[in-house]
């Protein structure tokens, strides 16, 4: 053990800086309009929240903390809040676990991550915030690495330890956060995103041996884009394929990318690159960049590796393109359904809903097979709130230019459309029905050897205001945001310009996560 000692310089007492927080998440909460607040999705009681941090089991529980600021529905000064499970079917609102109160994250408690020491004993790592100026953005910002550690075994109560990683500022364009901490060969190693002096987008690698001592080794990554000037939300984690062999995964949410055919439609994009590493080395990469998922509100995942070894994974729904209705309504922003990342035969991640996610199922209806004639439109679902639909699609016996779900289809004509799109050889989520909010439409691709199979497998969450499409197991995913209208919310097979064969249909209805 060195004799380092983090750097803690205390302006506010951080128990009264909860509370300020609770009290006004409370008030939010009280005239929350539910019209499209989640049923079975993580979100806040009020305010606005982004992105997911400090993902871990320990003694029995899981917990999911999360950006929150509770002061208002758009973004703004980042505290911690925290909801934890024993089974991540039922869920509890636990206290909110930070708030800004240190001179190093006065201005914003930003993400962070949760490692577990060899002593069993659990530390978060985040990034402290601070404007530059000491106002606003306008001079840039101050970015450090801090270490943070629960006082008792509930993780409801945290204390603040202070930095461990200080920022070089002259080697530094104001981005310098978002630490992923994980232990390799004997040794703990920290990344996290980098803005360089050039503005080249990079993930900075560092290394300890007691966990709050820590030395920078080398530039882990750089983003061959030149556009690129920050990677936010930085993940790195090895994977095993079913033939045994391991490769390394990166994920980072790139800022700057520029849109191109289907790519980086968003504001920003989160997607991975598979490779190798070895200690001591940079990272290789062996892929092209990857979408972690194609649909219009998907950013900033985190992963962690759970004790059973499975790579498990939370993303955020961003809502960052005007207009925002749910801001209306006293909360913004959700998370996605948990998602296990795993390695196929194929070379490629899959991520598909954890297995747990199955005991959100209550009533399951079995419409069996069915044929859809030229344009004809078939409801299967008059009123829908919270359901999950298994569907197949035959698309070698189905001539259809598209064929699918509406979804969220209201008596004043909008909808948003989920669709197997014959042109594309795409899925498609089309919101240009949409009553409200953004529109457009993104897709996700099919393999050679998907499309060879003449079989479309599609798992769809339909949430109060969200959709979720799982495309073939997990092979694509696409997370949108969906406004349906007021009145009943039915859902209608459609097939256009041809026949559709449906090989399989199943509908669960699905029960609330408990933080309505």
């Amino acid at each position: 053990m060195s004799d380092f000692n983090p750097t803690l310089i205390s302006i506010r007492d951080h128990d009264a800086e909860l509370a300020k927080a609770e009290a006004d998440v409370a008030g939010l909460a009280a005239t929350r309009n539910d019209r499209w607040y989640p049923k079975f999705h993580i979100a806040s009681n009020g305010g606005w929240i982004n992105d997911p941090n400090g993902l871990c089991l320990y003694k029995g529980r899981w917990h999911v903390f999360y950006q929150l600021h509770p002061f208002g529905t758009q973004w703004g000064q980042c505290h911690w809040g925290h909801v934890s499970s024993a089974d991540m079917v039922a869920w509890r609102r636990e206290p909110i676990a930070m708030a800004p109160s240190l001179e190093q994250d006065k201005n914003g408690v930003f993400s962070g991550c949760a490692a577990i020491g060899d002593d069993g004993e659990l530390r978060f790592y985040y990034t402290g915030h601070r404007w530059a100026n000491g106002r606003d953005g306008s001079g840039g910002e101050w970015q450090v690495q801090m270490l943070a550690t629960p006082d008792n075994d509930e993780l409801t109560h945290i204390t603040k330890r202070g930095t461990v990683v200080d920022c070089p500022r002259d080697k530094v364009d104001s981005h310098f956060r978002d630490p992923k901490v994980w232990k390799t060969d004997g040794t703990w190693y920290m990344t996290f995103g980098v803005s360089s002096a050039h503005r080249r987008g990079q993930m900075w690698l560092y290394t300890s041996h007691d966990m709050v001592e820590w030395r920078f080794e080398r530039v882990l990554f750089e983003h061959p884009d030149p556009d690129v000037f920050m990677l936010e939300c930085p993940d790195f984690f090895p994977i095993t394929g079913p033939d045994g062999t391991e490769r390394w995964v990166i994920g980072f949410s790139a800022m700057g990318s520029k849109p191109r055919g289907f790519m980086n439609r968003n504001v920003n994009n989160a997607g991975y690159m598979i490779g190798s590493w070895v200690p001591g080395e940079a990272f290789h990469p062996e892929t092209d960049f990857r979408l972690w998922d194609c649909g219009h509100n998907f950013y900033a995942p985190q992963s962690f590796t759970a004790p059973d070894g499975r790579q498990l994974m939370y993303g955020w729904m961003s809502p960052f393109t005007e207009p925002i209705p749910m801001q209306d309504d006293g909360w913004c922003g959700q998370l996605t359904l948990p998602r296990e990342i795993t390695l196929g035969a194929d070379g490629d991640l899959h991520t598909a809903p954890v297995r747990e996610t199955d005991g959100l199922r209550m009533d399951t209806t079995d419409l069996g097979a069915l044929d859809l004639n030229d344009n004809e439109e078939h409801g299967i679902l008059d009123d829908a709130v919270a359901v999950e639909i298994e569907l197949t699609i035959d698309l070698a016996q189905s001539t259809a230019e598209r064929a699918g779900l509406k979804l969220h289809a209201a008596n004043d004509g909008s909808y948003t459309y989920v669709a197997y799109d014959d042109q594309l050889e795409r899925v498609v989520i089309d919101r240009q029905a949409a009553a409200r909010g953004d529109r457009g439409y993104r897709t996700a691709p099919l393999s050679d050897a998907e499309l060879a199979s003449g079989k479309l497998d599609l798992r769809l969450f339909i949430d109060r205001g969200s959709i979720e499409v799982y495309v073939n197991d997990g092979r694509q995913v696409l997370s949108s945001y969906s406004y349906p209208s007021e009145g009943a919310r039915a859902i209608k097979l459609t097939s256009e310009s041809g026949t559709t064969r449906i090989d399989a249909l199943r509908i669960h209805q699905l029960k609330s996560i408990g933080l309505e």
